[in-house]
C-alpha cells in the first residue's frame, strides 16, 4: 500500500511525496510530473460539463479534433468563440498558431490565468465577432464550435461574413452547430440559449453566401460522417473560398 490514506504516511502528504515510487517504473514520471508542475485544471465551461455530463467532454474534444486534423499544416489559425479554449490545445498540437477570441472577457481571463505554464498556451482576444473581423483580418483559417447557433437568424450572415472576411484569399474555416433536429433532445438550458438551430440544407445555404466551397458533415456523439442530415445531432462545414475576395475583384 502506498501510504495510510490520512496524510501522515512515509512520503504521503507530508512533504515527501518524492519518495513515492509507483509499483510499475514506466508510470513514475507520471508521478514525477504532478509533483514537480502540479495538476492542470479545467476551466469554467469545461469543469460544469465534467461534473454534470461528463460524455459530452468525449464528443467536444471529437469536434475539435476533427478540426484539427483538416486545419493541420495552417500557420495562422483564428478560433471564434474560443470559450475557455479547453479543446484549442488540439489544433496547437497539430503544429498550428491559434488566436482564440471570445466576446466575454470572464473566459479569456480564466483561460489566460492557466495558460501561464503551459505548453499549448495560444494567443487570446476578447474580441465580439459581430462587431467586424478579427484583425489584421489575413489568417490562413478560422473555426467556430458551438457558436453559431447562439447568434439571432437576422445576424447570422453578419457572423459568418466576418469570419469569412477574417481569413486570406485561400482562407477555410469550419463551422459548427447543433442541428435543428437535435433540439427534442436538447436540455432546457440548451435550448434557452439555442436560438438558431438549422437543418442541413439550410446550414449549408447560409455558409454559401459566404464561401465558394462548402462541404457539410454530419455528427452523432463522437463520430463525424457523411451521412443522412436530418438523422445527424450537430453538422459541420468545412468551407474554403471566401466570397468577399471574388466580390472585391469583380468591382
Amino acid at each position: 500500500m502506498h501510504g495510510n490514506g490520512n496524510g501522515n504516511g512515509n512520503g504521503n502528504g507530508n512533504g515527501h511525496g518524492a519518495a513515492l515510487k509507483t509499483r510499475e517504473p514506466q508510470y513514475q514520471f507520471e508521478l514525477d510530473m504532478a509533483l514537480r508542475d502540479g495538476f492542470a485544471r479545467f476551466g469554467l465551461m469545461s469543469n460544469q460539463t465534467w461534473r454534470d455530463d461528463p460524455r459530452r467532454l468525449v464528443f467536444l474534444l471529437s469536434r475539435y479534433k476533427f478540426v484539427a486534423k483538416m486545419l493541420g499544416g495552417k500557420q495562422r489559425v483564428l478560433e471564434v468563440g474560443c470559450a475557455d479554449a479547453f479543446g484549442t490545445r488540439l489544433v496547437t498540437q497539430e503544429g498550428c498558431s491559434v488566436t482564440a477570441c471570445d466576446f466575454d472577457p470572464v473566459f479569456i481571463e480564466d483561460t489566460r490565468g492557466r495558460m501561464k505554464t503551459d505548453k499549448w498556451a495560444c494567443d487570446l482576444l476578447v474580441h465580439d465577432i459581430l462587431g467586424g473581423p478579427v484583425p489584421p483580418a489575413d489568417y490562413d483559417a478560422a473555426y467556430s464550435m458551438d457558436v453559431f447557433e447562439h447568434i439571432v437568424p437576422e445576424k447570422e450572415d453578419l457572423f459568418v461574413g466576418n469570419i469569412a472576411r477574417s481569413l486570406t484569399r485561400s482562407g477555410v474555416a469550419i463551422i459548427g452547430s447543433p442541428s435543428l433536429q437535435s433540439q427534442t433532445y436538447a436540455s432546457k438550458a440548451s435550448r434557452e440559449g439555442h436560438v438558431n438551430c438549422k437543418d442541413g440544407k439550410e446550414y449549408k445555404g447560409v455558409m454559401e453566401r459566404h464561401f465558394e466551397n462548402v462541404f457539410l458533415f454530419s455528427m452523432n456523439d463522437e463520430v463525424v460522417h457523411t451521412g443522412f442530415h436530418p438523422m445527424a445531432h450537430y453538422l459541420l462545414a468545412l468551407c474554403a473560398g471566401p466570397r468577399r475576395h471574388c466580390e472585391h475583384e469583380a468591382r
